[in-house]
């Protein structure tokens, strides 16, 4: 059976729904690497870093600079090479926020939390859909066709068919986005690995 519709079709309806629903919608290409808008300075990069560092200053007011530059590197920093243990970190840090310990003026150490995600209040968060995202790991290149973000955190990957194509399978589907999950597992140290 042919189809009518191109994927790049499927993919501007997918958008439309996003922007419909108040989401920011971003062309990858536009803010890869060495690009005018670039968000990231590598395609190893997995994060968009300057809004997450937004975010955080926004959903925590207290928190200085420095101590925002180490709940990112937390994020970052992966504590097992398993995409599963990965993911289930990463979930409680975006559910129960991020455990920092300062100092308050008085030189007294403080434990605290940092939050990533407001989940009260929905409109203090940034919501972003970016199509052609491409992320480079340590074996292969993968580019989804919609990645989704909520404060600069990749949340959720969409892999689009084209509706009445051989190939558009429900298997297919899950097929390429394992691959996507094989790459997470290979991206360096200094990458967040959701994905």
């Amino acid at each position: 059976m042919r189809s009518f519709i191109a994927e790049s079709g499927v993919e501007e309806v997918c958008l439309d729904y996003f922007a419909d629903l108040r989401w920011d919608v971003l062309y990858g290409p536009d803010i890869a690497p060495d690009e005018a808008r670039a968000e990231r300075t590598s395609y190893r990069d997995v994060l968009l870093e300057d809004r997450l560092r937004t975010a955080i200053g926004n959903l925590n007011p207290s928190l200085s600079p420095s101590v925002i530059g180490e709940v990112i590197a937390t994020v970052r920093r992966p504590e097992s090479a398993d995409v599963l243990a990965e993911n289930w970190r990463i979930y409680k840090l975006l559910t129960t926020g991020v455990p920092i310990e300062r100092r308050n003026d008085s030189g007294e150490s403080r434990h605290d939390i940092a939050r990533l995600v407001d989940f009260e209040h929905p409109e203090n968060n940034e919501f972003l859909a970016v199509n052609q995202y491409t992320v480079e790991g340590d074996q292969s290149t993968r580019r989804p066709d919609i990645v989704l973000f909520v404060n600069g955190l990749p949340l959720g990957v969409l892999e689009l068919k084209v509706p009445g194509e051989e190939r558009a399978t429900l298997r297919g589907a899950y097929d390429q986005l394992r691959t996507y999950a094989a790459v997470g597992v290979n991206l360096s140290e200094t990458d967040f690995s959701l994905i």
